[in-house]
């Protein structure tokens, strides 16, 4: 789980934004005021942060408030048992601004081998990070990173795959700690995918189909639904499979006609003529599971067409048109690479059928009729 903490420091009406931010199920909240941290239930972190200047009164007190003392790098000489005093419940953790090599180092060194680090870049780029990040790969401990606004907050998240474990955002005002809180539980769902045995196949001469390029690689069981209809879709799949006199192209799917719809995060189905440079799609597997993708281009060209009809046990009818021609190939529900030319009658595929009627790529309830 991705970490949202918050910095309350500074703001005009902290407790306005803590109350917000435990209201949507904030992660931690970083105070240097013991009194605010003890407003905080138990049910959130608090993490109380001593600086190059806190004294030794206040010191004392943020420890008896806080879950978590995260101390300024240059004073961790404090510490030199590498914890708190006997008797505390406080975990340590050091709090290093990174501006210079040095820094860099000591923020590699304590997320090697301290339960928490917050780290501060001041250099705009991610090189830093993910040094630090490749530095605490193997760490037990937790990496928290500082970022100025959501959507730094959402690249940080992601960098090296893996990403921070958490981040640290000062919040502008009331609403900042709420849509910090959807970053950190950004997922896709996995689908319920089902077997659809095909009706019919037909050729029906020219028209524009569309190549989608992924900005990731797709793997052997993986590509992307697509179906003439919005009730029910075919998984097409990607070109990670060699193909005779032509290089594979893992990041590619010959997904369908320009008409056709496609599946996206939050439920909503794109058609694909819609489709260019920066969409964002789900990359779907054989097994159900879901990722988010992004789309580097759409390749639209005309070809020969073919018609796929199948469908579902429960008699859903599915519907995908795609380019005529033996290298364009559709998934079995076992994850069986199937090349559409040499489809027949009574052949399984895998797909999904969807409930729910479509206006614009949202689900809505009322009648529509597809054929």
């Amino acid at each position: 789980m991705k970490l949202a903490w918050i910095d309350l420091r500074g703001l005009d009406e902290p407790k306005a934004v803590a109350e917000e931010a435990m209201h949507v199920g904030i992660h931690g909240v970083l105070s240097d005021d013991p009194v605010l941290l003890n407003t905080i239930p138990p049910s959130v972190k608090r993490i109380g942060i001593v600086t190059e200047h806190t004294d030794a009164v206040l010191i004392g007190e943020l420890r008896a408030a806080a879950d978590v003392v995260v101390v300024d790098h240059r004073r961790m000489a404090d510490w030199p048992d590498g914890g708190l005093s006997d008797g505390e419940s406080a975990e340590l953790g050091a709090y290093v601004v990174v501006d210079d090599h040095p820094s860099l180092e000591a923020a590699c060194s304590w997320a090697a081998r301290i339960g928490w680090t917050v780290v501060d870049f001041k250099d705009p780029t991610k090189i830093p990070l993910e040094i630090v990040l490749a530095a605490a790969d193997e760490a037990e401990g937790r990496t928290v990173t500082v970022v100025h606004d959501l959507e730094e907050a959402e690249i940080v998240l992601g960098v090296l795959e893996r990403g921070s474990d958490g981040v640290l955002l000062k919040p502008a005002g009331v609403g900042d700690a709420t849509e910090l809180v959807a970053l950190t539980r950004a997922s896709t769902p996995s689908l319920a995918l089902e077997e659809l045995e095909v009706t019919g196949i037909t050729h029906i001469g020219l028209g524009e189909r569309v190549c989608v390029d992924t900005c990731s690689y797709l793997g052997y069981d993986e590509g992307i639904l697509v179906g003439s209809y919005a009730g029910g879709m075919i998984l097409a799949c990607s070109e990670t499979h060699p193909l005779p006199y032509m290089p594979t192209r893992p990041f590619r799917v010959n997904a369908g006609a320009v008409h056709s719809y496609t599946l996206g995060p939050a439920n909503r189905t794109r058609y694909l003529s819609e489709l260019g440079s920066g969409s964002e799609l789900l990359a779907v597997r054989t097994n159900g599971e879901t990722r988010r993708v992004v789309v580097g281009r759409a390749k639209i060209e005309t070809r020969p067409l073919l018609r796929i009809e199948a469908r579902s046990a429960a008699g859903t009818s599915v519907d995908l048109v795609v380019q005529d021609d033996w290298h364009v190939r559709v998934l079995g529900p076992g994850a069986e690479v199937l090349n559409v030319t040499e489809l027949k009658r009574g052949e399984k595929l895998a797909g999904l059928t969807i409930p729910q009627p479509r206006h614009v790529g949202y689900a809505v309830r009322e009648f529509l009729l597809e054929k």
